[in-house]
């Protein structure tokens, strides 16, 4: 919990702003993790250093504007940010072969289903946007689904445990594990609205 009280005494003393570029370099690929960076924005408004729900809005800019930037940059340059040092740290040959392979097999879910892996995420927006597979206003879409979930649910999470670090540190473990059960739920939906749409274009 080192990290988060660190993040919190930061955020506490420089606002909103501080939480956007924060999580801008989360979305940049940089070791911080963007759960724990949201939960630090929520605390600090449960403490009375911002409202909860401007928070959330900032959450989403940060987030959003951190992962499109990766997008559009593996966009503008195509393979050639391979070659940049930071980019082939983070996205090595064989990493970038593994993301293009999951597209091959899941297509564009793997543009929702990115934002909840922190270790593959930012590799996962910079290949999309490289090979082209899928266009910016489409990525933003799914990527916005993805966040309106995960997003909320962190920044809430540290609002209403600001006063109770113990119950706090168990629902940061709790809530990761509700992230993944609302992407299952979130899966199993999207895949009866796909075969109730092929059945019924199959019956006309």
């Amino acid at each position: 919990m080192d990290l988060l009280n660190d993040l919190v005494d930061f955020f506490g003393r420089n606002g909103y702003l501080a939480v956007f570029f924060a999580l801008m370099l989360c979305g940049a690929g940089i070791p911080l993790p963007e759960d724990i960076t949201l939960v630090a924005g929520g605390i600090i408004t449960g403490l009375g250093y911002g409202d909860v729900h401007t928070m959330v809005g900032v959450g989403m800019a940060g987030v959003l504007v951190g992962d499109s930037t990766m997008f559009l940059l593996g966009r503008h340059f195509g393979g050639r940010i391979m070659s940049w040092r930071l980019v082939a740290r983070l996205l090595t040959p064989e990493r970038y072969a593994k993301v293009q392979e999951k597209f091959e097999r899941y297509g564009n879910r793997m543009m929702f289903v990115a934002r909840f892996l922190p270790g593959m995420r930012t590799a996962v927006f910079i290949t999309a946007g490289a090979t082209h597979r899928v266009g910016f206003f489409r990525f933003l879409l799914l990527d916005g689904l993805a966040a309106a979930i995960s997003v909320p649910l962190w920044v809430y999470l540290g609002y209403f445990g600001a006063h109770n670090h113990e119950w706090l540190a168990m629902w940061i473990h709790r809530g990761q594990t509700g992230v993944w059960l609302a992407i299952a739920a979130a899966l199993v939906v999207l895949g009866v609205i796909w075969w109730r749409r092929k059945k019924a274009a199959r019956d006309c």
